[in-house]
């Protein structure tokens, strides 16, 4: 076909040629559009799968299994028809099961106790059933915990989706609810024993808030104050503000009528970081009833006032150094024993005070090191715990017996007293003594003196060598009888050493007897006497005359 022909073609019947082309573009448009369409519906099925698999992977990707009861499009009237089964990856992990995700649900149960897996297949049908959830805890054979939670999954038209059960895995949180439970029960026993502590404490206690408010208190404080009253009122109130405001415990004595007794008690309250916050400060606060104890003091006071007042009129020199050496007590007979100022004492002087300014006047015994001989009576103040006493001699010529002992309240008390005469007494009635001794010694006869007791006073040398005597025996001063008995040996052929022993006795201490006999073993013949003395003493001579 040329083109001659078809152009004659066309003019002949152009209106057909004209449809033939028309047609032939629709068809093209048609085709484009269709086309378009297609592609169009490629890219919703595309972004369709891959949301699918994103909340199918987002799914795998949960903590918790699930098993799914998935019901089809077309379901209607029939609930089972046509219901498959899914198993999610993360349950076939959590029960070990051999199926996988192909795992029937019947096959999930046997991981259950049959019990456990009886009550979940009948929450099951009646989650399948009449859309029922549920939610229960359960333990798998393995030792593991789980939650099972079932819920129906419908959309927006009413339609049933699923039926879904959940699985999550708490036995880790479980460990923690049992930990945590126990410490619970542990905290509320340590409460309940803490609680009991104080309520059964003898004595009131309470709590304050930073703003002094009374927040807690014990069952004694309820009984002390009635319901809703508050202790002491604003005198503790006053006391637990200086205690808060210092930081540090504060404590007084207050006086409180008490079953209509006046009762003394000491209250003391203590601060404390309220609620752990460095920023305010409450206080805790105690009263405990101290009325024996402050009657003692009381009467402790009252003795003690008597005290001094017999001890100021005492004649002996009496001082009182506390415990900070300070002088607060003396009598008169202090005052003139040691040649005070009249004001002086009142100034409290210090013991070390008091040691200078007898020292200056010359008051003090003659030492080498005063510096040392102050610390050593200064030490006295630690050392002393029992009363003890020594001598001063001092250089006018007197001597003092110094008597110190502990004060109740700390420090020394000092008693002094002048025994300058009964020093001289002693001596003189010593020399006396010596004299008298060496009379006795320069006798030829044995003379022994007992005293008034039957105790041996005196002996001289000739009794000593006379009978061979034992001088530290004598000089404990035995008994006659006791003194025989060390003359037993010389009488060794005597049968009958007691009834001669007797008859010694009698002889001696007998007012009818003046003179007798002794033979001895060794064959000396003593002659006795025996004499009563003005002061009821028998005197005892004995000397040597022959040998038998």
């Amino acid at each position: 076909m040329n083109s001659s022909l078809l152009s004659d073609m066309f003019f002949a019947a152009p209106e057909l040629w004209y449809s033939v082309f028309a047609v032939f573009a629709a068809l093209i448009f048609w085709g484009a559009a269709e086309y378009v369409r297609l592609l169009q519906e490629k890219r919703r099925n595309y972004f369709i799968r891959r949301d699918r698999d994103r909340y199918e992977e987002t799914l795998y990707a949960c903590r918790d299994g699930y098993f799914a009861f998935i019901y089809p499009d077309d379901r209607v009237n029939d609930a089972a028809s046509g219901i498959s089964e899914r198993c999610s990856r993360r349950l076939a992990v959590l029960l070990n099961l051999d199926g996988g995700v192909e795992t029937p649900f019947a096959e999930v149960l046997r991981s259950f106790y049959k019990d456990d897996a009886d009550k979940i297949a009948k929450y099951v049908a009646l989650l399948k059933e009449d859309g029922v959830s549920f939610e229960d805890r359960f333990d798998l054979k393995n030792g593991r915990k789980l939650i099972l939670n079932g819920v129906r999954i419908s959309g927006a038209d009413g339609s049933v989706y699923s039926d879904v059960v959940w699985f999550r895995d708490i036995s880790y949180i479980a460990v923690k609810i049992d930990a945590l439970q126990n410490e619970k029960q542990e905290a509320e026993r340590r409460e309940r024993d803490l609680r009991d502590l104080v309520d059964n404490l003898p004595y009131p206690v309470w709590m304050r808030t930073p703003d002094s408010e009374i927040k807690t208190v014990n069952r004694k404080y309820r009984e002390y104050a009635g319901a809703g009253g508050e202790l002491g009122g604003g005198e503790i109130r006053e006391l637990a503000v200086a205690a808060r405001d210092a930081n540090k415990t504060r404590q007084k004595n207050v006086y409180l009528n008490q079953n209509g007794e006046r009762r003394c008690f000491e209250v003391m309250e203590t601060p404390f970081h309220y609620e752990q916050d460095l920023d305010r400060i409450a206080t805790v606060g105690a009263m405990i009833d101290v009325s024996n104890l402050d009657n003692l003091r009381r009467n402790l006071k009252q003795n003690q006032n008597a005290h001094l007042e017999i001890l100021a009129s005492l004649g002996t020199a009496i001082a009182v150094f506390d415990a900070e050496y300070k002088l607060v007590f003396y009598n008169q007979a202090f005052v003139r024993l040691w040649q005070l100022e009249d004001n002086w004492p009142e100034e409290h002087p210090s013991y070390g005070a008091f040691l200078d300014y007898l020292r200056e006047r010359r008051l003090l015994p003659e030492v080498p090191d005063y510096p040392y001989f102050r610390s050593e009576e200064h030490k006295m103040f630690a050392a002393v715990t029992a009363p003890g006493e020594d001598l001063l001699h001092l250089p006018d010529g007197r001597s003092l017996r110094r008597i110190r002992a502990p004060h109740l309240k700390g420090g020394l008390i000092f008693a002094y007293e002048d025994i300058t005469d009964r020093l001289t007494a002693r001596r003189e009635y010593n020399a006396l003594m010596n004299v008298q001794q060496e009379i006795l010694n320069s006798i030829e006869e044995a003379v022994l003196i007992f005293a008034s007791n039957g105790r041996l006073q005196f002996y001289n040398q000739a009794y000593v060598n006379l009978w061979d005597a034992d001088e530290i025996m004598l000089q404990k001063e035995p008994s006659f009888a006791e003194i025989l008995e060390t003359q037993k040996t010389f009488f060794s052929r005597v049968s009958d050493w007691e009834e001669l022993k007797k008859d010694i006795l009698n002889h001696i201490f007998s007012s009818a007897t003046e003179a007798f006999s002794l033979n001895r073993g060794d064959g000396v013949r003593v002659e006795c006497f025996s004499s009563l003395l003005s002061n009821e003493s028998i005197m005892v001579l004995m000397h040597k005359t022959a040998s038998a």
